[in-house]
């Protein structure tokens, strides 16, 4: 592995090496679809095909027979033992996800009446650990949903079994080339997407016309968001883009990556066609004019909040609400918690509130000068080995399962309010017309996917982006170092997470 713009740094193993390259090779290739018609191969489609329109237009055009396709797979009356852990509803969830998760487990028992399933719902901080202890200790669950990120690491471990869509009935090409990347390690493929979503732009758009702004038009580029930040709080006081800089905090990667990319940088070269993993381009031009950018606002322009290096991106609803903020990254669900909160509100807040829903705005994310990008976000299901399963393994009752729950049914409902389907027929279904039709600005937000780009499918991806780019960030935005020496500094500590090996 290379750090860019220094030809003379190679630090990674040969042994490492020659397992990122076998499995960025076959992520290229699946990447590289033919050049199928969008309408035929959604996977294959462009940002600029995949509009709001064209997402419209192709829901409810198929119907769906999601007993006699899993039929297919294992047969409806196997007899067969399952454990399953995944992280499910809470408290914090919607009554409709508590409604839609019991819906799923009657339908599964349903479809498949002789098969036992032993659930256990997880914290999303706890479950890792929890699979890692457990696997350790030969006590796995025979299936396990995992957050994108999670996955190769289990796989680097040996604790995962191959799997493919092919293994349960779906074919590669009905799944986001990129989804499928991030359940790849060394060239072979260790789980099939659940969901897939990504994030789109917000802003007050009673704001932008307070501070002389088109308040029907975004930022059309990240250079676009530091002047429409200035403007903001120099016309009105308010801070202009919600900021996040947290350590440890996956909201900050979440946000700020887009924007790294959009200029040419990316922590390795994940944003690459065909990524190899292999060079450090957190120091590059790139990366360090995405960190000059939020330098500017934090620092010289202050117009961000001044809280940004302990904010999440909860942080940023309580001023967003009250008229206070113009602009942030988030999902779809965002439009919802802001409307629970304004009727929530009393007297002149509500008043408020009321003022900032009407006017709140989703669009694109911003260009940089390179491309338009956002994090690709999402879930995979995987099957543990036989050898850290407690108990017998039961490959059909596992196989059932998984084709259900990744189905084109499944995979829409599930997911109803939070994501959007991991099986790209769930576009066409009648369940993701009925979705548009209730949910607001999902149009915008799922316009994304096509743009959206995974963190490195590295074990060691966590801690670069939940750690050494939130430092990065500190780094410069306290000035404890400049904005080259943070990116320097960064470059050097994902050096150092390697060197060992």
């Amino acid at each position: 592995m290379t750090i860019q713009g220094d030809p003379t740094r190679l630090w990674i193993s040969r042994r490492r090496l020659l397992g990122y390259s076998a499995g960025t090779a076959l992520a290229a290739a699946i990447g590289r679809v033919p050049g199928a018609a969008a309408a035929e191969n959604l996977g294959a489609v462009t940002q600029e095909q995949w509009t709001p329109e064209f997402i419209e237009s192709i829901a409810g055009t198929i119907e769906v027979d999601t007993a006699a396709e899993c039929a297919k797979v294992v047969p409806l009356d196997h007899k067969g033992r399952l454990t399953y852990w995944y992280v499910g509803p809470n408290q914090a969830s919607t009554p409709l996800q508590h409604k839609l998760e019991a819906e799923f487990w009657a339908a599964f028992a349903t479809t498949y009446p002789n098969i036992t399933v032993e659930k256990q719902s997880i914290d999303y901080n706890e479950i890792p650990n929890k699979l890692r202890t457990a696997a350790l200790g030969k006590a796995a669950p025979m299936v396990a949903r995992l957050m994108l990120l999670w996955g190769c690491e289990f796989a680097a471990k040996g604790f995962l079994q191959e799997l493919k869509p092919e293994d349960v009935g779906y074919p590669s090409s009905e799944f986001w080339p990129r989804a499928l990347r991030s359940a790849m390690w060394k060239g072979k493929t260790y789980g099939i997407p659940t969901n897939n979503e990504t994030m789109a732009f917000i802003w007050n758009a009673d704001l932008f016309r307070q501070a002389g702004l088109d308040p029907e038009k975004p930022p059309a580029t990240w250079d676009d968001v530091v002047a429409y930040s200035k403007q903001i709080k120099d016309k009105t006081g308010k801070q202009g883009y919600g900021l996040v800089a947290r350590r440890n905090a996956g909201n900050t990667p979440y946000r700020f990556m887009p924007q790294m990319w959009a200029y040419g940088g990316g922590a390795l070269d994940e944003a690459e066609p065909d990524p190899t993993y292999q060079r450090i381009l957190i120091d590059n031009d790139g990366s360090r004019a995405a960190l000059q950018s939020v330098y500017d606002m934090y620092v010289r322009d202050r117009s961000v909040p001044v809280s940004a290096l302990t904010n999440a991106q909860t942080e940023n609803q309580d001023p967003f609400i009250a008229g206070r903020l113009g602009m942030m990254i988030s999902h779809p669900t965002e439009y919802a918690t802001m409307l629970d909160r304004a009727a929530r509100a009393t007297g002149d807040d509500k008043k408020i509130a009321d003022a900032v829903v009407q006017n709140m705005r989703y669009g694109l994310i911003p260009r940089g000068p390179v491309r338009r990008a956002v994090v690709f976000g999402g879930w995979n299901v995987h099957m543990f080995n036989p050898d850290v399963v407690d108990g017998d393994f039961d490959a059909d009752a596992a196989r059932a399962f998984i084709a259900f729950s990744t189905g084109p049914e499944w995979s829409t409902k599930l997911n109803w309010e939070q994501s959007n389907p991991g099986n790209l027929r769930g576009f066409r279904t009648k369940w993701m017309k009925q979705r548009l039709e209730q949910i607001k600005f999902l149009d915008v937000t799922t316009s994304m996917l096509p743009s959206g780009i995974p963190f490195p499918v590295i074990p060691e991806s966590t801690e670069i982006m939940n750690i050494i780019v939130p430092d990065m960030m500190q780094n410069a935005l306290t000035e404890k170092m400049t904005v080259a020496q943070a990116a320097e500094d960064a470059a050097k500590k994902i050096k150092d997470i390697f060197s060992p090996l």
